[in-house]
């Protein structure tokens, strides 16, 4: 067996990747009508999480153009609050663990004090550590199937990998985000579901 041919298709893989995601980010942050799907988000979230047994989610701050999931989350988390029997409904946003390149998820509320992680983006500051059941995760792209494309730094797959039990994965984007034509990679793992500012896009039934 040649190797090198798998090295050579492997790297053709990650350069086209690479390229796509470039291109989708260009395209979310150039959107004229992006507030305006962010909302049509928004509704769709609140609705889907009706029901949902869940009472601790991660979510993550958004950046480069990125849907905002907090708004959605924080009026499920008031809407635990006012039930008949009021639950105690938690927010976790991200932060990242150098040593073993993983995301654990600290609690998060509006107006929290906040700092930057190494990469710029703000993460709670010295709130306690909590772990979701339910996570929704940023695509910067996604497909049919449930396979996201993300920002190649494998942060989520890694956590996922070590996280017992496994939360409920839910992707989170755009309708532009959708890739037809979009390859999974043998590592790919799909997601348990995929929103958009549309409705449900996965799974379709």
């Amino acid at each position: 067996m040649d190797k090198s041919k798998g090295a050579d298709t492997s790297a053709t893989a990650s350069f086209l990747k690479e390229q796509l995601r470039k291109a989708l980010i260009e395209q979310r942050l150039a959107m004229p009508d992006r507030l305006t799907r962010a909302d049509l988000l928004q509704r769709v979230m609140r609705i889907w999480l009706v029901g949902r047994p869940d009472t601790v989610i991660g979510a993550y701050w958004p950046i480069k153009g990125e849907f905002d999931p907090l708004p959605a989350l924080h009026r499920w988390k008031e809407d635990g609050e006012l039930m008949e029997e009021p639950q105690r409904r938690r927010i976790g946003l991200p932060v990242i663990d150098k040593v073993h390149k993983t995301l654990t998820f600290h609690a998060w509320y509006p107006g929290c004090q906040m700092e930057e992680d190494a990469y710029g983006i703000p993460k709670p500051k010295d709130t306690e550590l909590i772990v979701p059941t339910l996570l929704f995760v940023p695509c910067v792209g996604y497909s049919a199937g449930g396979y996201r494309l993300g920002y190649g730094g494998g942060f989520y797959d890694r956590t996922l990998a070590a996280l017992e039990p496994r939360p409920f994965t839910v992707g989170l984007g755009f309708t532009n985000g959708f890739v037809a034509d979009f390859e999974p990679e043998a590592h790919d793992l799909p997601l348990d579901a995929i929103l958009n500012d549309n409705g449900v896009v996965w799974p379709t039934s």
